[in-house]
């Protein structure tokens, strides 16, 4: 009986010990919280980092003292003037806890405003972020895709309200998503929000001609209404924003020498949703980065089969001369790729060598060659930019075919 007693203080000493620790961790946590006078969240499914560096970049153009951390392909802390490091994960797993400590850093440049982008996917975790770690003054929900839809959905109205959880109750939301329009509105009015939408049209193609990588006009809008928000002129903020880095894992556009020729080559990886691919391709046709014939690739994996399928099916509305299919299992991809395309197809699929995959996709490569790479980055699509980064840079090399005025030359990058 005195064991069990015994043993039974010692749990209760413990818990009392861990509650105690716990209260004093949020007390803390919230000290540093509100030193920040101004806490800006970014959600949504595609562009977050970007927006965040947007953001980051309009309102130190204002001449505001601003911390920024984005949580993407690569996650990084933004200082005051501009410059960043890594975040360092322990094992490098992502867990929302990390804005804690994100939290503590900043508050330590005092600054005017954090941009933080949101890392909970879990519809409970975006709110916990929200109303426990961030407790955002201004927030921003960009856009509502086909991505999550296992924790988020199952349709694209769920992931709407999975998302509005992140809006911050009696504050402003900033939005640029159309077609869930009046289903955000609804929402935010159960939080006493004031939901803001902006028009991507608002932004200039001579605005956006001035940014050194491509970049989409809501991003821009979202940032540019933000900035309006905490009181920076529209001049202002194009200037921070045309200023700051793009997010180191954007997709990017880069020329090759293959052969007697010049390969235009599009990581398109990180749009992973259709639409979002879509436009991606299409901006860069728009502004004349890529050109045609139009090679399209596309990575598959097993845990992907959905998705392998959609990227397939794009295939119709990409239209391209060639479609080579690269992982595995490529037919869950070839099966849904259109009757009209079905002769354009070439399989590479299962595990080829890095040297044997890229001999095989520039088989196919002659003349002057656009090509844009789709679906998941892991696996063989690793081994595909690794392989073609490796080949000689096309210096100086002329727009791509079909296309009579590009801009330069790249690298450059778009939406991360």
């Amino acid at each position: 009986m005195t064991v069990l007693r015994l043993l039974y203080l010692i749990l209760a000493g413990s818990a009392l010990a861990l509650l105690v620790a716990g209260v004093r961790e949020q007390r803390r946590h919230l000290r540093h919280l509100h030193a920040i006078p101004h806490r800006v969240l970014v959600n949504g499914i595609r562009g977050k980092s970007s927006i965040t560096r947007l953001c980051a970049g309009a309102l130190r153009g204002g001449g505001q003292v601003v911390v920024a951390k984005t949580t993407g392909t690569a996650a990084r802390l933004i200082f005051p003037d501009g410059t960043e490091e890594p975040v360092y994960r322990k094992f490098g797993v992502a867990n929302v806890v990390e804005q804690i400590g994100i939290v503590r850093r900043a508050s330590a440049y005092r600054p005017d405003t954090l941009v933080i982008e949101c890392m909970a996917v879990l519809p409970a975790l975006q709110e916990l972020n929200q109303e426990k770690l961030i407790q955002s003054t201004i927030g921003v929900l960009c856009n509502v895709r086909e991505d999550h839809l296992d924790e988020m959905g199952p349709t694209l109205d769920d992931v709407a309200r999975s998302l509005s959880r992140s809006m911050p109750v009696g504050g402003v939301c900033v939005t640029a998503e159309r077609e869930r329009l009046p289903l955000l509105r609804a929402e935010a009015a159960r939080r006493r929000c004031e939901l803001v939408s902006v028009d991507p049209e608002s932004v200039t193609d001579e605005e956006l001609r001035r940014f050194g990588w491509i970049t989409f006009k809501d991003n821009v809008a979202i940032a540019l209404k933000v900035a309006q928000l905490r009181g920076v002129s529209r001049a202002d903020a194009l200037a921070g924003m045309w200023a700051a880095p793009p997010d180191p894992g954007a997709l990017t556009v880069s020329r090759y020498r293959v052969g007697g020729g010049v390969l235009s080559f599009a990581n398109v990886f990180a749009a992973n949703d259709p639409q979002s691919t879509l436009d991606n391709v299409r901006l860069m046709q728009r502004q004349g980065l890529i050109g045609g014939p139009l090679h399209v690739v596309i990575n598959c994996r097993p845990d992907r089969m959905e998705r392998n399928a959609q990227m397939g099916a794009l295939v119709a509305d990409l239209d391209p001369a060639r479609v080579v299919l690269i992982g595995d299992p490529v037919r869950s991809a070839r099966s849904a790729v259109a009757a009209a395309w079905a002769d354009r197809v070439a399989d590479l699929g299962g595990r080829r060598s890095p040297q044997r995959l890229r001999e095989e996709l520039l088989a196919g490569v002659s003349g002057d060659v656009s090509m844009v790479a789709i679906g998941n980055i892991h696996g063989q699509g690793e081994v595909l930019l690794e392989e073609l980064a490796a080949l000689p840079a096309a210096d100086g090399a002329g727009p791509p075919p079909q296309r009579a005025a590009a801009p330069a030359p790249v690298p450059t990058t778009t939406r991360g």
